[in-house]
């Protein structure tokens, strides 16, 4: 008796479950169900995504690859004749190395000092309230509005009134002021995420002011810092407005300044500027990955407060 009561209820439980289960329920967990057709096609869109990224550096690396200066009318010769021909003279028969030194300075010399100056006033901002302090923001706000065809004549007058021009520090200079209000914002963002406490615990272990940025936030924002530093990097490494406006000895040319060498009134050589060109993204392609551990935290946080 009391097994046939158990597997009379067994049986009616299951049988009250399928009755409550929809239509068509069954059917589509054996096909696979629209949460397969979903990801099937998110995995399609993040594959036709990629392949589009990644095209334009193929084509370059392909590009570079051509013997001819006009191998890009007719792409379809490189495939029989590549060479590395084109990296070889670049590198021994121009002036790339000098290139690569005056990137590098003029990048890193404004990473250092941008980032430096954009984290002391986005900290600032962000902890205390003294007067104007709205207005200070605002203000590198507005100074991100003015295209550079404006700024190049005053900036290339207090330039050569300093004697700064066709100087390392000029250029550093110019591109502070154009990576440092950008920067401010963002890491003033980032800063308003860590709470105020931490403040308020420096200065009850007898830290000053400075001594809590330095010791307690800056580790902190580090997330914040690897941003800021890769725009300001970025922005230095590939301007060209700047450059070959401000620096007029040759041997102190950029990346940027050098391409044009390549480049005449009545002359192009693309197959040694697709050559430089993939030359040049290895030193920012190492700088990536020196921040990328902290670039996706730091993209995502900063932007939760204003």
């Amino acid at each position: 008796m009391t097994t046939t009561t158990v597997e009379t209820s067994a049986e009616t439980s299951a049988a009250t479950a399928g009755a409550r289960r929809p239509a068509g329920t069954a059917g589509r967990a054996r096909r696979g169900g629209p949460g397969r057709l979903a990801s099937l096609a998110s995995h399609a869109a993040l594959v036709v995504a990629s392949l589009i990224a990644v095209f334009p550096i193929a084509w370059l690396v392909f590009l570079s690859l051509g013997p001819d200066k006009d191998d890009y009318l007719h792409p379809g010769g490189i495939w029989a004749r590549m060479t590395f021909d084109n990296y070889a003279f670049v590198l021994g028969h121009t002036a790339f190395f000098d290139w690569l030194k005056s990137s590098l300075i003029v990048s890193l010399g404004t990473t250092v000092i941008g980032v430096l100056a954009a984290a002391t006033t986005g900290y600032a901002v962000s902890r205390m309230r003294f007067p104007g302090y709205r207005k200070l923001m605002w203000t590198l706000l507005v100074t991100q509005m003015f295209p550079i065809a404006v700024l190049i004549v005053p900036m290339y007058q207090i330039l050569s009134d300093l004697r700064l021009v066709d100087s390392y520090t000029g250029l550093i200079l110019v591109y502070c002021s154009t990576a440092v209000p950008y920067s401010a914002w963002l890491l003033k963002g980032y800063f308003d995420t860590i709470p105020f406490e931490i403040d308020e615990a420096g200065r009850v272990d007898g830290l000053t002011p400075f001594g809590t940025f330095t010791r307690l936030i800056l580790p902190l924002a580090r997330p914040g810092l690897a941003v800021a530093a890769f725009y300001t990097f970025i922005t230095a490494f590939g301007e060209v407005a700047f450059a070959s406006t401000f620096l007029l000895d040759d041997g102190k040319y950029t990346f940027a300044v050098g391409l044009q060498s390549f480049v005449s009134e009545h002359d192009a050589q693309r197959n040694l500027m697709a050559a430089t060109a993939v030359l040049v993204a290895i030193p920012v392609s190492a700088f990536f990955y020196l921040v990328q551990k902290n670039l996706v935290t730091g993209l995502t946080t900063g932007g939760t407060k204003g």
